[in-house]
């Protein structure tokens, strides 16, 4: 048995790329700590038989949801720009 075939792995690795994603930010690897998140949550439920490449594939599809949700969510409206009008040190 491989260790990615192992659900803490995958915890351990979507609890990684969260705070990785606390240190560069841009929701770029928040949807990769969502997508392992999700692939630690199936591997605990049993859904899925633990084959690396079933995951890996289960991975990428989750993180790619996670991603555009998230750029559909948060992203700043499109031909909006964002403009401050007040100083800070006013």
């Amino acid at each position: 048995m491989t260790y990615l075939t192992l659900w803490w792995v995958w915890m351990a690795a979507a609890l990684g790329l969260a705070i990785l994603e606390t240190l560069l930010t841009g929701f770029i690897f928040l949807g990769f700590a969502i997508g392992a998140f999700g692939v630690s949550l199936i591997l605990v439920t049993g859904l899925v038989s633990p084959s690396l490449a079933l995951l890996a594939l289960v991975f990428a599809g989750l993180s790619l949801i996670a991603w555009l949700l998230l750029r559909h969510f948060f992203a700043i409206p499109k031909g909006q720009v964002k403009t401050f009008t007040k100083d800070i040190n006013d």
